[in-house]
């Protein structure tokens, strides 16, 4: 009886160890971390919608360039931080600015956007500000989460684990070293497998999530075993388990 206890004592051990190790995200991997985000921000698209406001120390100068609502433009009040202009990127990568015309954004990032329009509006205002952000910026996970479901992110530079974390992290039935992020680069969707167990995922160009990407975490092999069980075969086990614990029992007390 002890050597049956020992040996179940071991089990359970040898189980632990090889759980952390399925299960610890970002396990060292001894390779050297890189600063990845700024090589890594996430390019503007086509269909993307961009809120974009115009600022400066004359309020009046910018008018011309900030989108106003119908009850700004009959008052002729400046432009209310609580209307966003947006503007759609077209199928050339081009958005419609006002005095600006055609501005081609497409395949910049946020912030070389907003360089671009800073530089062709001091022609016409001394010292401007551009307030440049995603006004569609979502991702979606799916699969083994807690929370699965479309999240709406307020700006771009999120992680996967940020977008894992929204969604309430990875169940303990979730295959942390193959989770599939689908991405969509201009109008061709492209499908990555990632390993979280690992720290060498902050160096990987998809740690960094872009617009409209989805993350799906596929069920672990127990999962799946579990998915093929009827519930006749659930039964039988419980009945099972029951009948062996009765004789267990039985034994026990005989002894």
């Amino acid at each position: 009886m002890n050597k049956i206890y020992l040996a179940f004592v071991l089990l359970l051990l040898f189980a632990s160890c090889a759980s952390r190790k399925n299960i610890a995200y970002l396990q060292p991997s001894h390779l050297e971390l890189e600063k990845t985000y700024l090589q890594y921000a996430p390019k503007i698209q086509q269909e993307d919608l961009l809120t974009i406001t115009v600022s400066a120390a004359d309020i009046k100068a910018t008018m011309p360039f900030n989108q106003q609502n119908v009850y700004q433009a009959a008052a002729g009040t400046a432009t209310d931080m609580a209307f966003k202009p947006t503007y759609l990127v077209d199928a050339k990568g081009e958005i419609e600015f006002p005095v600006l015309g055609k501005v081609k954004v497409g395949g910049l990032s946020r912030v070389e956007a907003t360089e671009l329009l800073r530089s062709q509006l001091k022609k016409y205002i001394v010292e401007p500000g551009v307030n440049l952000t995603f006004a569609n910026f979502k991702v979606t996970v799916l699969g083994e989460v807690a929370k699965p479901g479309t999240y709406t992110l307020p700006q771009e530079r999120v992680t996967v684990l940020e977008a894992l974390g929204l969604a309430g992290d990875m169940t303990i039935k979730g295959l942390r070293n193959n989770v599939l992020l689908i991405r969509e680069k201009n109008g061709e969707k492209k499908m990555e497998r990632l390993n979280l167990l690992s720290d060498s995922i902050l160096n990987s160009p998809y740690y960094y999530l872009a617009q409209n990407d989805v993350i799906y975490v596929e069920p672990n092999g127990s999962q799946v075993r579990n998915s093929n069980l009827g519930q006749n075969t659930n039964v039988w086990i419980s009945v099972s388990s029951i009948i062996i614990s009765i004789l267990t029992l039985v034994v026990t007390s005989r002894r």
